[in-house]
């Protein structure tokens, strides 16, 4: 069987031009950090607080099924053109999480 080799591929990478910033105060219940946004291209999330944050890819976070620990001061790039719910709960509630959502 022969092989077919295109003489060119064309890759055409997604682009932001919008970055929208949220604060989120922290809370020791499970809350949403980022609500679904099918426009959504990344986010990033920096957990401005001296406790524990525990981000979650679904409406339910909790300390102890978590996708991703970020503690105080800690930051979070959210992969993969994820744009679905992220929900978060902290150690403790003091602080916030600062939020910037791409689209």
């Amino acid at each position: 069987m022969g092989l077919y080799n295109p003489a060119s591929v064309t890759v055409v990478e997604s682009t932001s031009s919008t970055s929208t910033p949220t604060t989120v105060a922290s809370s020791a219940t499970t809350g949403t950090i980022l609500a679904a946004n099918s426009s959504r291209k990344g986010a990033t999330i920096w957990n401005d607080s001296t406790a524990t944050l525990y981000l979650e890819f679904g409406a339910t976070a909790t300390t102890a099924a978590f996708t991703a620990k970020l503690s105080a001061g800690g930051y979070y790039e959210v992969p993969f053109h994820y744009t679905g719910v992220i929900s978060g709960i902290w150690s403790a509630a003091n602080g916030n999480a600062l939020v910037r959502e791409l689209t």
